[in-house]
């Protein structure tokens, strides 16, 4: 009997995980209405820092949708580049061309703070900043009209030091980004809302950080963030551990993914998948209860037989194929599923090989260069 009831067993946690993270969601989404609005209040100033090295996808078209904004306050867009022979910066140009009326400027540094040369970037452009509010948006993203709106609402509240946003991508070029893209809708935002709902928001997503200036300085400024490949959760969690409160706005920004091959998907996905294991070893370790591959190789090698382990595989993915769709479709309106479903458990086994290729070395390779992580998410660069 035992034999028989294993495979269910096996899949249980993954199972129940996979549950938990559909209620936190429902949860989640059904609350927007507390979220505050921008009716019949003052619009703060607001600086946006971008800091950018070569082009992405659609760079124009990422940077033009922060000088298209529904906002009446004011809004300077700071953008921070090492290299004066950088190709982004024709980019720029051309954006301080078709939107003369923004005020958009462009600081030119080549000074090193640390190994996370994106922070030192940060650094390098802060004296230019003006405003009190500081968006750090990633050059990749691209936002809605009302995102100036949605993520200044938050700050109403004196007690909040950051605000951050969920991000997802909506148009894939190929399986590779169909891939990477399906970790946003079924791992990565699944994971923040049980967290949210769990434990509170102790950390920031990069795609978009909105910090109070005052929050900032309470930390040591963007300085304190430049020895970390994780720049973007130290931020959080060290104006969290400050005593200031982190906000999750949930008007999704969009990250534009280029058309890439499997190989640089995969390097991206073990970067990630180490930096998050250095800077929380011990939830990234639990994590791996819940992957959901884990679960079928255990039932079906474990199984009193057969036709039991098949009948807990069948069952694991119909629960993790529905929530999945009700995910995208509802909450997340990503477009990619049932589209890329089948993908579902090729991500599955993709994101327990990299939980697994975490676990042997410390080796990252960033924008060109290659570091070794040191113990809390440190960097150091390797020659």
């Amino acid at each position: 009997m035992l034999k028989e009831l294993f495979p269910y067993l096996a899949i249980a946690p993954a199972s129940i995980y996979s549950l938990l993270s559909l209620y936190c969601a429902e949860r989640y989404f059904a609350d927007q209405q507390l979220q505050p609005t921008a009716d019949g209040r003052e619009f703060p100033p607001i600086t946006i820092l971008k800091p950018v090295k070569g082009e992405d996808a659609g760079s124009y078209e990422n940077f033009a949708s922060f000088c298209t904004q529904d906002y009446a306050g004011s809004v300077q867009l700071l953008f921070a580049v090492a290299s004066a022979d950088d190709p982004v910066i024709a980019v720029i140009h051309r954006i301080q061309a078709d939107f003369p009326h923004c005020d958009v400027a462009l600081v030119i540094n080549p000074a090193i703070h640390g190994p996370n040369y994106k922070v030192s970037n940060l650094i390098n452009a802060f004296p230019a900043a003006r405003h009190d509010i500081l968006i750090v948006c990633d050059s990749d993203i691209r936002v809605a009209a009302t995102y100036l709106q949605r993520v200044s609402a938050w700050f109403s509240d004196p007690a909040v030091g950051l605000v951050t946003s969920l991000y997802r991508t909506s148009e894939v070029d190929g399986v590779a980004a169909a891939l990477e893209a399906l970790g946003f809708t079924v791992e990565m935002i699944p994971n923040v809302l049980v967290a949210l709902r769990l434990e509170g928001l102790s950390f920031a997503l990069g795609a978009s950080m909105a910090v109070r200036r005052q929050a900032l300085n309470d930390i040591g400024g963007f300085e304190a963030l430049a020895d970390y490949l994780a720049d973007d959760y130290q931020l959080g969690n060290k104006i969290h551990r400050a005593g200031w409160q982190i906000r999750l706005d949930s008007c999704f920004v969009e990250s534009m993914i280029r058309g890439e091959n499997l190989m640089a998907v995969l390097s991206r996905q073990v970067r990630w998948a180490r930096t998050m294991r250095v800077s929380r070893p011990g939830g990234y370790l639990a994590s791996g209860i819940t992957l959901p591959f884990p679960a079928l190789l255990v039932a079906l090698l474990f199984a009193g037989s057969l036709p039991a382990a098949l009948t807990a595989v069948a069952l694991l993915y119909l629960i993790r194929m529905t929530v999945s769709v009700i995910v995208s479709k509802r909450f997340v309106r990503d477009g990619l599923l049932p589209t890329w479903l089948w993908l579902v458990p090729v991500r599955d086994m993709l994101s327990f090989f990299c939980w697994g290729l975490s676990f042997m070395g410390n080796r990252v390779q960033w924008r060109g260069s290659r570091f070794q992580l040191k113990s809390g998410g440190k960097l150091e660069e390797l020659v």
